[in-house]
Parts: C-alpha cells; structure tokens; sequence
C-alpha cells in the first residue's frame, strides 16, 4: 500500500516538474489485462485434439466386469497400492532415525 502511494506521488511530481517532451514518456493511463495465447491442438487440429484412430473414448470404456483377468488385475493393484502405502511410512521412519544418528 505505502510503495503503491509513493509510485503515485512521484509520478505526479514527474508529471508536473517535467517539460513537455518528457512528460510524453510516461504513459498517461496503465491498463492491468490477462494475456493468453490460443490452445494448441495435437493431431493436426481435428475437433477434440487427438487422432481418433488411435484414441477413442467409449462410453462404456470403465467397465470393471467387462475387463479381461478381472481377477488377478484388481488383486494385483490392491496389493500394489497396499504395499506403497506401507512401504513409504517405513521407509521414511527408518531414513529419518538413520539421518538422526549419524547427524
């Protein structure tokens, strides 16, 4: 707020002290806008941004009881995620008493 005020008052006091030709340099009203750039469209610019050969959202796309080895790919992301989630705490702890008594 106060450096805000003080820009304000000193160009004032250019505005007024300074000739004509100088008082041209500083521009009379500053205007704060967003600037964008277009988006970019991947696949040669087809309307969803991708190549439809080789992408293709179906609505059905998700379905778990459709899944080929439904079986053994759910038991295997179960304990995937189980075994980060038990690994990463232990991991840490262990690092962290390791970092403790050498320090």
């Amino acid at each position: 707020m106060a450096l805000s005020n003080s820009l304000r008052s000193a160009s004032k006091l250019l505005a007024s002290s300074s000739s004509s030709s100088s008082a041209s340099l500083l521009p009379r009203s500053v205007s704060r806008e967003i600037h964008s750039t277009g988006v970019k469209r991947m696949g040669g610019g087809h309307a969803h941004g991708h190549d439809e050969p080789y992408y293709l959202h179906a609505k059905h796309m998700y379905n778990l009881d459709r899944m080929s080895h439904q079986a053994l790919k759910m038991s295997l992301a179960v304990f995937t995620a189980f075994s980060i989630g038990a690994a990463v705490p232990v991991y840490a702890v262990i690092f962290q008493q390791k970092k403790a008594s050498s320090g």
